[in-house]
């Protein structure tokens, strides 16, 4: 089978492949705490059956002690041969309409620029469907041994390391290919070989007893709110660079992103600065990055004139590769407890640490997977990084420390919009990705394990 015919039967099998995606965006499978279970168990229920069909046959609902399961299947391949296992995820994001959706989240919809818009589009129900794309390429027979793991947890709190490392034997494998990733514009291809780990905490700032008029008592007793603001703004420098001390950062030594590109995907309102310095690909992938992404306090319709006894923030810094979390939470902590103003008494919870992640990128199954891109693509593979988080790589390299990694996929990084209003994704993206893993799982099949 020549690259030229597989080229020839993915095309042939793409309308079936799109119709599943958008089967699939249809099923709001939020598995965050508070949103019904049922969607999310019809999600698992309804994959299992599409991965089955595309010769899975063993594949099964796992047993977990906790949590939506992850779906499980193998098909074993010749003597010898490499073992494979794909990854993706079956869950998604939630998606309030204040994000601002012009699309309903959960019906797939396609727009004159050919791409289909919905909740789970690219993040990850298109990396689902390009592993069920390269089987039926392969005919469900797979010149290697294939495993498959999707997990149900991935966008909250995962129970997938716990079974990973429960269930070592179910990973020991030669390749991992991680299809949760994307190119930075669609049809120029890349290798994911950096993410940023991420950790968090929960900071309250306390300067009265109880709320005060605000008239009576404002101008000589603290207000919490605007203490925290403070203390907040001291984690950053003029430029936006982190401003706390013992947290690491440097350079990205591959591809990075214009300046013009870059704003453009963030959709930067006119006249609004990026920050930080260096490279884009410096700030985003090899330095790190602090934000407030929650603050609990009076909201405007509740509000009156009173000032505020407390308020709290719950901060997540982004983490370079090569970091310890826990030293890099303790710096941050030890920041914001040493750096209130006013006296304000601070409390600091922490909340999280996952590792960021570098992969190896001379090993020869990476190898291979380049060069099957590049034929896919019709052009050169670059290397860049992701400001993403995903900790479990760290435990699968745990239990598998032999085995090489892949990361890509067709979540490219100018359209896609994950985890925001109007995600989505282009088809041809997923095409490619699918003839790049078959391509890559035929190489691999000529390889001894």
């Amino acid at each position: 089978m020549t690259s030229d015919d597989i080229i020839a039967t993915v095309q042939g099998l793409m309308p079936g492949v799109i119709a599943d995606l958008e089967e699939l965006i249809a099923i709001p499978s939020i598995a965050f705490p508070g949103y019904p279970e049922e969607p999310v168990q019809r999600m698992a229920r309804r994959t299992l059956e599409l991965v089955r069909e595309a010769g899975f046959a063993n594949a099964e609902l796992m047993d977990v002690p906790w949590g939506h399961p992850p779906i499980y299947g193998e098909i074993p391949g010749p003597p010898g041969a490499p073992v494979v296992v794909l990854y993706a995820h079956y869950d998604v994001q939630p998606a309030a309409v204040s994000q601002g959706w012009t699309t309903e989240p959960f019906t797939a919809t396609r727009k004159d620029d050919g791409r289909i818009y919905g909740r789970g589009a690219a993040d990850d129900k298109s990396g689902i469907v390009t592993h069920l794309g390269t089987l039926r390429a392969l005919g469900g027979k797979p010149p290697v041994t294939l495993r498959i793991i999707l997990e149900g947890m991935e966008e909250t709190e995962s129970n997938l390391e716990e079974f990973v490392e429960a269930h070592p034997d179910l990973f020991d494998c030669d390749l991992f290919v991680i299809t949760d990733m994307g190119n930075l514009v669609v049809g120029e291809p890349v290798l994911t070989t950096g993410l940023r780990g991420d950790v968090s905490c929960t900071v309250t700032v306390r300067t009265l007893d109880h709320p005060l008029h605000s008239g009576v008592f404002g101008g000589a007793a603290p207000d919490a709110m605007m203490a925290l603001a403070r203390l907040l703004s001291t984690l950053v420098d003029d430029a936006g660079d982190v401003a706390v001390a013992g947290v690491t950062g440097g350079t990205w030594p591959g591809t990075s992103v214009s300046e013009e590109q870059f704003r453009a995907d963030a959709a930067l309102l006119p006249g609004v600065e990026t920050i930080g310095t260096g490279r884009i690909g410096d700030r985003l992938w090899a330095k790190p990055s602090i934000n407030a992404i929650g603050v609990d306090i009076t909201s405007i319709a509740d509000s009156s004139n009173v000032i505020h006894p407390a308020a709290s923030a719950k901060v997540s810094m982004r983490i370079v590769p090569g970091t310890d979390p826990k030293a890099e939470l303790a710096a941050l902590v030890a920041h914001l407890e040493s750096h209130a103003p006013w006296g304000a008494q601070v409390e600091v919870v922490p909340n999280k640490t996952a590792p960021p992640f570098l992969c190896s990128t001379d090993g020869p199954l990476v190898t291979a997977a380049q060069r099957a891109m590049e034929a896919a693509f019709g052009r050169a593979v670059s290397e860049v990084g992701s400001g993403g988080s995903i900790p479990l790589l760290e435990t699968l390299r745990g239990v598998a420390p032999r085995a090489e990694f892949v990361l890509w996929g067709p979540e490219d990084m100018a359209g896609s919009r994950i985890h925001a209003s109007d995600e989505s994704v282009d088809p041809e993206e997923i095409e490619r990705m699918i003839v790049a893993q078959t391509l890559l799982l035929k190489g691999l099949g000529s390889q001894e394990g």
